[in-house]
C-alpha cells in the first residue's frame, strides 16, 4: 500500500470552488454513488464519476499543487466532478482507499505536471533568452514609458491650470482616451491609475480632495520614472513595478512552512486577480502569491485557508514589497491548526506607515489583529482593542461583505484574532480566529 497523505477537512475542499453553483454541484457528487475505482497516494486522488454520457469521466487531482484534470467539458477549475472527488476523499470512511499506484490515465498527467516542474528549476537546461535581444527591447519600452509619463505630467498640468472642476464637466472620456495612450506607451501600472482618476468626480462628496490626492500620488510616480537613475535601487524597482513594468522574482528561494491565512479573488471584465497571503512559521514573514485567469476564468491556483504548504518562495524586486512566487513544493497542502502572532491596532497603523517610506503608491499591508473586538460606530463598524482605548475602521468593501456577519457571530462580543489588510482607507478583515483556539474562519 501507497503511503496515505493527511486528508483536508470539507471546509477546505468546498473553499476550492469557483463559483457557489460549483460548490453546490460538488457536494452532491461527495458520495460514493457515482464513484468507481477511486484510490488516492500521498500526493495524488483519482476516480472514475459516471455522467451522463456512456463513458465515465476521469478525474485526478493533484495535491500538491492543488492542480486538478477532467475529462468533462466543464471550464472551471476545479470542475464539480473535483471537488465531489476530494469531498469524498476528506470523509475518509474508505470510499477512497490508499493504492499502490494511479492509473495510466491518471499517472500520465501526473507524470507530465512532475517533468514541467523539473524544466522549470532553476539549471534544468531549458534554454536562455539572447540577453542583447531583451537589452534593446528593453531599452525601446523605455523610451516609450518615459514618453508616456511627460505627456501624463502635461496632461495633470493642464488639469491642475484649469481647476479641478474642469475634470467634472470633461467626463470619463478624456481620461480612458489618456488611459489608452498610456497602454499605448506600455506603462499598465499608470493606465490603470489614468482610469482611477476618471472615475473620482462620480464618487460622491468630497471628490475634489480626493482627485487632489490621486493626482500628487500618479505626478509621484511619474516623477519617480523620469528621475529613476537618482533612487535608490529598492525604490527604482518598486517604480518599475509600480508602472507595470515586468520583473523576475529574483529573491533567494526560500523553504518554510507557509499557513495559508487568506485568499480572495477580484475581477474586471477581461482578468480575474487571485490573491493569497502566506505566512512563514519559522521566517515569521507575510507574502503574497498572485495568480491570474482570463476570459471570465478562475485562476488554476487555489490554496484554502487554514491549510500549510512545505514549499520556497522567491521574493520580487522592489521595497516594502510582499509579493513572491512559488516555487518548488515538498509536499501536499495540510491542515494546520497555528495561527500567526498578532499587534494592537495602533501598531498596525504605524507598521503601515513605516512601509509607506518604501513604497508611497501602497494601499494597505498585511496585519493580524489580536483580541479586538468588532463594534458599531453609527453607521459604521470598527475593530476595537479589548485592553486599549483604541480601533481600526472597517473600509467600506469590508461593511458590504457577508463576511461582517461572520465575524460578528465568531466573536459574539468576545475578543478574536483577525487577519486583514490596513491602509489608508481602514481595515478589511479576510480571517479571523476565536479565542482560545479553534479553526481559522475566511471572511472573503
Amino acid at each position: 500500500m501507497t503511503e496515505q497523505g493527511v486528508r483536508w477537512t470539507a471546509d477546505q475542499v468546498l473553499a476550492l470552488a469557483p463559483d457557489a453553483a460549483s460548490r453546490k454541484a460538488g457536494g452532491r457528487l461527495g458520495t460514493a454513488g457515482p464513484w468507481s475505482e477511486a484510490g488516492s497516494g500521498k500526493e495524488s486522488v483519482w476516480g472514475l464519476c459516471k455522467g451522463s454520457g456512456s463513458r465515465p469521466y476521469q478525474t485526478v487531482v493533484d495535491l500538491i499543487g492543488p492542480a486538478y484534470k477532467c475529462s468533462c467539458p466543464s471550464r472551471k477549475f476545479p470542475c464539480k466532478h473535483a471537488l465531489g472527488l476530494l469531498l469524498l476523499w476528506a470523509g475518509d470512511d474508505g470510499s477512497v482507499p490508499a493504492r499502490t499506484e494511479p492509473p495510466d490515465w491518471a499517472e500520465q498527467w501526473l507524470a507530465g505536471r512532475r517533468e514541467r516542474a523539473e524544466d522549470k528549476r532553476p539549471g534544468s537546461g531549458g534554454g536562455a533568452a539572447d540577453p542583447e535581444a531583451a537589452r534593446r527591447r528593453a531599452e525601446r519600452r523605455a523610451e516609450r514609458v518615459t514618453a508616456g509619463a511627460s505627456e501624463l505630467e502635461q496632461r495633470l498640468a493642464d488639469l491642475l491650470r484649469g481647476g479641478l472642476a474642469a475634470a467634472e464637466q470633461a467626463g470619463y472620456g478624456l481620461w480612458e482616451e489618456t488611459a489608452a495612450r498610456m497602454v499605448d506607451a506600455q506603462a499598465p501600472g499608470l493606465a490603470a491609475r489614468v482610469r482611477e482618476l476618471g472615475a473620482i468626480p462620480a464618487s460622491g462628496a468630497g471628490w475634489p480632495a480626493r482627485l487632489l490626492e490621486e493626482c500628487a500620488l500618479v505626478h509621484l510616480l511619474d516623477q519617480g520614472w523620469l528621475r529613476r537613475d537618482r533612487l535608490p535601487e529598492p525604490l527604482a524597482a518598486t517604480v518599475r513595478s509600480r508602472l507595470g513594468l515586468p520583473a523576475p522574482a529574483d529573491g533567494p528561494p526560500e523553504r518554510d512552512r507557509w499557513l495559508v491565512l487568506a485568499q480572495y479573488d477580484t475581477a474586471d471584465a477581461k482578468l480575474t486577480t487571485r490573491r493569497a497571503w502566506l505566512y512563514g512559521t519559522a521566517s515569521h514573514r507575510i507574502r503574497l502569491l498572485l495568480s491570474y485567469g482570463a476570459g471570465g476564468r478562475a485562476p488554476e491556483l487555489s490554496l484554502p485557508v487554514g491549510l500549510a504548504l512545505d514549499a520556497e518562495l522567491s521574493a520580487y524586486p522592489g521595497g516594502g514589497q510582499f509579493r513572491a512566487a512559488l516555487g518548488e513544493r515538498f509536499a501536499a497542502p495540510a491542515p494546520a491548526c497555528s495561527r500567526p502572532p498578532g499587534v494592537t491596532t495602533g501598531e498596525a497603523v504605524a507598521r503601515y506607515g513605516t512601509a509607506l517610506r518604501e513604497d508611497p503608491w501602497l494601499e494597505s499591508v498585511p496585519a493580524v489583529l489580536e483580541r479586538v473586538v468588532p463594534v458599531p460606530d453609527g453607521e459604521q463598524w470598527q475593530l476595537a482593542d479589548a485592553e486599549a482605548d483604541s480601533a481600526l475602521p472597517l473600509t467600506r468593501a469590508a461593511r458590504s461583505r457577508p463576511g461582517l456577519w461572520r465575524l460578528l457571530a465568531l466573536s459574539g462580543g468576545a475578543p478574536v484574532t483577525v487577519f486583514g489588510e490596513c491602509g489608508h482607507r481602514g481595515f478589511t478583515p479576510l480571517t479571523a480566529w476565536p479565542e482560545g483556539g479553534g479553526e481559522a474562519v475566511p471572511l472573503c
